[in-house]
């Protein structure tokens, strides 16, 4: 049966946080090319001219606007932005995050911190600015782009997941506290997918590279496995944009969609083995896959 879509009107303005690269540029690209009057906030003054010549190419519309989400004051200033030039905002895409990759004993306070106040704290400043926008005209959508990291643990990447579980009981609950408004929130959740996380922009710790760690060549491996895992992965970050044009079209949005074959099988696997049995056999093997080589 057809899912019933939404259909944007004047067009709806949303805003996508993150669209430098990756994932958040291809659904920066996929909204507006599907009739939304998309915003696209880049980290870097020098990444909107590499946007906004992509959108050209696409032959599809896009305003870029500077938006650091650990900055407090320039997220103000471009959520009012947005809401000036459009009238309102119906959207909001918390795409912009960072990865932290290394076992937990070699991670400073300071490469923790600053994940979360990119992941946790950022995406909480994003969503309490456009919030008071939502309330007033009574309808919204806020999309978090999760991660299966959020729903599962993961060898050699502890404060990553912890940062994408703390994104997701944030958006569990957010999305009781706003349903008396009419606003709805939504998790998309994608399995490993290609990106420019995975190669220039990848963010592994200090600590993690030092040969002396007790974990270096157990995380090494680790690092292998995933690798090869992420190329073979047939996940593309346009499958990522159309889950979040559903998220913010659909009548009726799920609370989470999760992106790819692999990972509907894995968490279907959780779902239906008895008790801890999944754990037990899923996790004991990941540890054996790391530590046997290494």
């Amino acid at each position: 049966m057809a899912m019933t879509r939404r259909k944007p009107k004047d067009p709806a303005s949303v805003l996508v946080t993150g669209a430098s690269t990756g994932l958040g540029l291809e659904t920066a690209l996929h909204l507006a090319k599907c009739g939304f009057e998309v915003y696209a906030g880049v980290l870097r003054e020098e990444d909107r001219e590499a946007v906004e010549e992509l959108a050209r190419k696409r032959r599809v519309n896009i305003r870029t606007l500077r938006l650091d989400i650990t900055d407090s004051s320039g997220i103000q200033r471009t959520v009012d932005s947005v809401v000036q030039e459009s009238g309102g905002i119906y959207g909001l895409v918390n795409n912009a995050g960072t990865r932290l990759r290394g076992c937990f004993e070699d991670l400073t306070d300071h490469e923790i911190r600053r994940l979360f106040d990119t992941n946790v704290f950022g995406t909480m400043a994003v969503t309490r600015a456009v919030l008071p926008h939502m309330r007033a005209s009574r309808c919204g959508r806020i999309i978090m782009i999760s991660s299966v990291a959020g729903k599962m643990g993961s060898f050699g990447i502890s404060a990553y997941c912890a940062s994408k579980f703390a994104q997701e009981g944030f958006a569990e609950s957010l999305s009781l506290e706003l349903a008396p408004w009419g606003i709805q929130v939504v998790l998309v959740e994608p399995g490993m997918t290609q990106t420019e996380a995975w190669n220039i922009h990848r963010v592994v710790a200090a600590g993690a590279q030092n040969p002396e760690s007790p974990y270096y060549s157990w995380f090494q491996e680790s690092e292998r496995i995933a690798d090869r895992m992420v190329r073979s992965s047939p996940i593309k970050p346009a499958d990522v944009a159309e889950a979040v044009y559903k998220a913010l079209s659909a009548r009726r949005p799920k609370l989470r969609y999760l992106v790819g074959r692999r990972a509907r099988l894995v968490f279907a696997l959780r779902r239906h083995l008895p008790g801890e049995s999944f754990e037990r056999l899923f996790f004991r093997q990941v540890v054996r896959m790391v530590t046997r080589s290494a």
